[in-house]
């Protein structure tokens, strides 16, 4: 008589948090690209510095706080805690978009102090920006998306997975920013 082992079922990854790592993986090597062609570039002189404005330390503060609301509002939905969950949710939209105002008023201030005329850093700043605030605007709407769904009180939604997916990307933004702000501090 032999003894048959069984093996364990595999452990499948979700197709749509595989799709986000993907995609997670592509923004950074994106990002890696534009940050190193504007270093190799600053290198070739005729470069010119100028200071990052004060909003953008309040800015980290808020995406900061934001991910941490995110991160306890998932916690709590898979405690179901629910009440605790949308007031977590309601904190991280307000948080989100204060993060995404500050970002507009941020850059607008930089970019009204940069001399337009002759000014090659400045080309690869909006390139820079412009990615930059096409995630953060995705990441806004994925968070409006998530507050919508939490507060349908038709809508019961017991599968945490779309939640763990925005909570991915948000923080990944997150990462993103605190990323592009050491870079702008070193670079700048």
């Amino acid at each position: 008589m032999s003894i048959v082992k069984q093996k364990a079922p595999a452990k499948k990854i979700n197709a749509k948090k595989f799709a986000m790592w993907i995609a997670i993986g592509s923004i950074i090597m994106m990002f890696g690209g534009f940050t190193s062609a504007y270093i190799v570039r600053r290198s070739q002189g005729n470069w010119f510095k100028f200071d990052l404005p004060f909003v953008f330390y309040i800015s980290t503060v808020a995406i900061l706080l934001s991910s941490l609301t995110l991160w306890l509002a998932v916690r709590c939905f898979k405690k179901r805690s629910m009440a605790m969950h949308k007031r977590l949710v309601l904190v991280t939209v307000i948080l989100g978009i204060a993060f995404a105002v500050l970002q507009y008023i941020g850059f607008k201030d930089l970019f009204a102090h940069i001399s337009w005329s002759n000014n090659v850093a400045l080309q690869y700043i909006i390139v820079i920006v412009g990615m930059h605030a096409l995630h953060v605007i995705g990441g806004v709407i994925a968070l409006l998306i998530m507050f919508a769904h939490t507060f349908n009180n038709r809508l019961k939604i017991y599968s945490s997975t779309g939640l763990e997916i925005i909570s991915t990307y948000w923080h990944f933004v997150d990462i993103l920013w605190i990323y592009l702000l050491l870079f702008f501090l070193i670079t700048l």
